[in-house]
């Protein structure tokens, strides 16, 4: 499979490795651009794996709690302009209302509820915004917590969208300092995007696939050392390497960013001993408007071009 200049350009800015490097790394990877990120880890040139079309769409990612229920949902239009326009806005926000309040089993369901103040159901009212807007409208995906405090953060207008839950002990729903918690976590989790809650939740071949990129790694670097270590010091050296990968991509271990020496989670046992009962970090959900949606690529030379020639 061959790849194209686009391609060389998208695995440099998903690596930010040099465009030389990154050309051959697609062609010893057949132009697979997931395997090109491999490679280009194990030469100790990629600092970290990326997934391809992080932000390939327009429109909004939207979290918000309604009647103690927390919701995010994400809805995509076909360019910026209209992800800015108060029609597109507060028709997001209405779908988010129609999750908090129906509980839809899943989106098929979610299209066939009543929008808010219409007769219409939120596919009809979608259709509409279609015709009014002028743009392709498509409801994508909503995240739902019923249970325990959801504190909600929204970024750079609509850019990302975060919903964390927390359960805490009985008198503790609206004190102050757990909402301030939620909010200095979510802002973490927009910023810092960890894959994971904790550590325990990483898969098994997410693991091993972690390990023999690390012990590539580590053989390329023994490799050029003047002394070569032994492969069970090898092996410990991975291991302690998975600790930083959890470090980086799990969210309970990760530094607390507004207190970086120590972890999300003693600052979280340090606010529950503060406050006197338990507050634990049950679940989270990160939505980025476009996030896997490959955008088309346009070249309005071309476009006029053709306007002008018929």
């Amino acid at each position: 499979m061959g790849f194209t200049a686009n391609d060389v350009k998208q695995l440099r800015e998903m690596t930010g490795v040099g465009m030389l490097d990154c050309k051959k790394a697609l062609a010893d990877s057949d132009g697979d651009i997931d395997k090109a990120v491999e490679y280009l880890r194990e030469k100790g040139l990629a600092a970290a794996q990326k997934k391809a079309g992080r932000v390939a769409a327009e429109g909004m990612a939207y979290a918000a709690t309604i009647d103690g229920v927390g919701v995010v949902v994400e809805v995509n239009a076909e360019t910026d302009f209209v992800s800015q326009n108060d029609m597109f806005v507060e028709f997001a926000k209405g779908v988010a209302t129609v999750v908090a309040t129906e509980n839809p089993a899943d989106l098929d369901v979610l299209m066939t509820k009543q929008y808010p103040g219409t007769e219409r159901t939120v596919q009809e009212e979608q259709q509409e915004k279609v015709l009014v807007i002028g743009e392709n409208i498509k409801v994508r995906r909503f995240a739902r917590y019923a249970e325990g405090v959801s504190v909600a953060y929204n970024h750079m207008g609509g850019r990302i969208g975060v919903l964390v839950n927390l359960d805490v002990a009985a008198g503790l729903e609206s004190n102050d300092a757990v909402v301030e918690l939620g909010k200095d976590i979510a802002m973490q989790i927009a910023a810092m995007n960890p894959g994971f809650l904790d550590k325990s939740d990483v898969n098994q071949d997410t693991l091993d696939k972690e390990r023999e990129i690390l012990m590539a790694q580590a053989k390329a670097e023994n490799e050029q050392a003047a002394k070569p270590k032994p492969d069970n010091i090898l092996e410990k050296m991975v291991e302690g390497r998975i600790g930083k990968y959890y470090e980086e991509n799990c969210l309970l271990q990760q530094a607390f960013v507004k207190e970086n020496k120590i972890s999300v989670s003693q600052h979280v046992a340090n606010i529950a001993k503060d406050l006197g009962g338990n507050v634990e970090v049950k679940s989270f959900v990160r939505f980025e408007k476009g996030e896997g949606i490959e955008k088309k690529q346009e070249n309005f030379a071309e476009e006029i071009a053709k306007q002008l020639n018929r």
